[in-house]
């Protein structure tokens, strides 16, 4: 018997019982559930970051286009070489208003133009090295975390752009703390050399202590042992030294982060003012 022969009010209730049936029957795929293992909660935590992510970025491309061309320009620089990590993060801090390291920079003409390179901890003291020398220079920062001697040997001509600098500040250190004393030499000693090809001043900052972490193949020794080969390598050049190592020394239980490279936010105002009163001694 065809299903048109059916008075109207069954042909509703077969439908309606149908969908009852198929709700209880529906496979597991088709449920919403919580995660069950380590592997889908870590799924679901990507999707999540994911879609957090493609939210930001849609803000930050709407917000890059409405910039000067010369904003637009260091936006494209900071894209190209930021990676992965510290550009989700920028474009996050952009959106948000969020005053960082990376900001742009528009120079004031009348005063000398600051370089500074180098890891996080660098990063952490950029803006309050910005704070104590306004009105003095315009304080600029490499468009990178800049790692180890050898992400400088390949960088190191984008990091510096086409403009003139007065003063270069830098530092390689942590991220080398596991390369070869040998390979380590050679590689700050040609960049030291380009640096100085700048024409700038240049004001090498000795690497500041980290802890002993085995989890991290980290040693605090290693960084002692790679500043001795530095200072030797700075003379050698005739290079100005901005002893952060010493200066913080003293200081490490009051400003670094327990089990941590990285500073307080007393910390890095702490560097700011070396830095800044170093840089201002150059200048």
């Amino acid at each position: 018997m065809k299903l048109s022969h059916y008075p109207k009010a069954l042909l509703i209730i077969i439908a309606l019982m149908s969908q009852v049936v198929w709700l209880f029957a529906a496979p597991e795929a088709t449920k919403v559930t919580e995660p069950t293992n380590a592997t889908e909660a870590a799924a679901v935590a990507a999707a999540k970051k994911a879609q957090r992510a493609a939210v930001f970025d849609q803000r930050y491309q709407a917000l890059v286009a409405k910039l000067s061309p010369e904003e637009q320009a260091w936006e494209k620089v900071l894209q190209d070489n930021l990676g992965d990590f510290y550009l989700s993060h920028h474009k996050e801090d952009k959106t948000k208003g969020l005053s960082t390291a990376w900001d742009y920079v528009k120079d004031d003409p009348k005063l000398p133009r600051v370089l500074i390179i180098g890891d996080s901890v660098s990063r952490g003291y950029t803006q309050a090295t910005r704070k104590y020398l306004a009105g003095k220079a315009n304080v600029h920062r490499a468009p990178a975390n800049c790692g180890p001697t050898a992400a400088g040997v390949a960088k190191l001509d984008v990091w510096l752009g086409s403009g003139h600098w007065d003063v270069i500040h830098f530092n390689f250190g942590i991220h080398d703390r596991n390369t070869p004393i040998a390979d380590y030499a050679k590689r700050l000693e040609e960049i030291t050399k380009r640096l100085k090809a700048t024409g700038a001043k240049i004001i090498w900052a000795s690497t500041t202590p980290i802890p002993d972490d085995d989890s991290k193949q980290q040693v605090a020794a290693s960084i002692v042992e790679r500043n001795q080969v530095a200072l030797s390598i700075m003379k050698a050049n005739g290079v100005m030294i901005d002893d952060l190592y010493e200066k913080i020394l003293p200081e490490l239980a009051k400003y670094q982060r327990p089990k941590d490279v990285h500073f307080t936010e007393d910390g890095y105002d702490f560097f700011g003012k070396n830095v800044s009163a170093c840089i201002e001694a150059a200048l």
